[in-house]
C-alpha cells in the first residue's frame, strides 16, 4: 500500500489534478482537513471509503491512522490544501512514515498563491519591475521563523512578497513592511481563493490593516505586496522578442 500526500488545491474541486482525482476515486481511506478541503473535493471518493476529518487530530493520531491503513494493506489519499511543497506539514508526517517503514508519494496540486494571482488577474513577475517572488508567512501564533527570515529582513530585498498564514497578525505585518516598501506600495489580499465566497481587496500598504479589519478577514487568505501589482508599463519579455535567436534552420536556398 502507499500513502499519497495529495495537493488538493486552493478549494475549487475542478482545480484538482487528474492524478489526484484518480487516486481519490480508488483509495479506501481518505484523510482530509475539513476546514480547508471542501465537500466537493471528496465527492469523487469511492463508495464505502472511510473519510477521516483530521482537523481535531494531532500528529500522533494522524500517523496512527496512516500506519493502521498500511497494516491493513489499504492505500490512503492524504489530502492537503494547496500544494504539499509549502506550508503543508507533510515533512513531519513523511519522516514518521519512513521510521515506520510505510511507503509514500507526493502528488502536486495548485498552490494557494497561484489561485490568488489568478483571482487578481496578475502575473507576479514583470520584466523590468519584479523578477523575484518570496513565499513566506508570519510568525505569530505559529512556529517561529528561522533567523534572517522575519518580514523586516525579507523586506530589504524589495521583492514581491506573498504571505501565507499572516492575515491574523495584519497590524504587525504592515508595521514590519512599511519602512522598506512605503505606505503607497500596492498590496492585495485574496481570501478563500477559488471558493464561491472568494474576496479580493486591493489597497496601499498604509491602508492594509484597516481594510482587512473592516472586511472581517481573519483566515485562509493570501497577501501580496509589491510594485508589480500596480504596473501597466513594463518591458516586453525577451521570450517573444523579434530579435531573439530561436535556433530556426537557415533557408540557404533564399536569394
Amino acid at each position: 500500500m502507499t500513502v499519497y500526500f495529495i495537493g488538493a488545491g486552493p478549494g475549487a474541486a475542478d482545480l484538482l489534478t487528474l492524478r489526484a482525482q484518480r487516486i481519490i476515486a480508488a483509495a479506501p481511506v481518505v484523510l482530509y482537513a475539513g476546514s480547508l478541503v471542501p465537500p466537493e473535493v471528496l465527492a469523487g471518493a469511492r463508495p464505502g471509503a472511510r473519510l477521516v476529518d483530521t482537523k481535531d487530530l494531532d500528529l500522533d493520531a494522524i500517523t496512527a491512522r496512516l500506519v493502521s491503513a498500511h497494516r491493513a494493506g489499504e492505500d490512503v489519499a492524504r489530502l492537503h490544501s494547496g500544494d504539499p511543497s509549502i506550508f503543508s506539514a507533510v515533512a513531519e508526517q513523511a519522516r514518521r512514515l519512513d521510521a515506520a517503514g510505510v511507503p509514500w508519494q507526493i502528488v502536486p496540486g495548485v498552490p494557494a498563491f497561484a489561485a490568488a494571482a489568478a483571482a487578481l488577474r496578475q502575473e507576479l513577475t514583470l520584466p523590468g519591475v519584479g523578477q523575484t517572488v518570496v513565499l513566506t508567512r508570519a510568525a505569530a501564533r505559529a512556529t517561529p521563523m528561522p533567523p534572517g527570515e522575519d518580514l523586516a529582513s525579507l523586506a530589504v530585498t524589495g521583492a514581491t512578497l506573498v504571505l501565507h498564514l499572516a492575515v491574523q497578525s495584519i497590524d504587525k505585518v504592515a508595521a514590519d513592511l512599511l519602512p522598506r516598501y512605503g505606505p503607497d506600495c500596492p498590496v492585495a489580499v485574496v481570501a478563500r481563493a477559488s471558493w464561491p465566497d472568494e474576496e479580493v481587496i486591493r489597497c496601499s500598504l498604509g491602508d492594509l490593516a484597516s481594510r482587512v479589519r473592516a472586511a472581517g478577514i481573519r483566515r485562509t487568505a493570501i497577501i501580496v505586496v509589491g510594485r508589480v501589482l500596480a504596473q501597466s508599463c513594463f518591458d516586453e519579455s525577451h521570450l517573444y522578442s523579434a530579435g531573439r535567436d530561436r535556433g530556426l534552420p537557415v533557408n540557404r536556398s533564399a536569394p
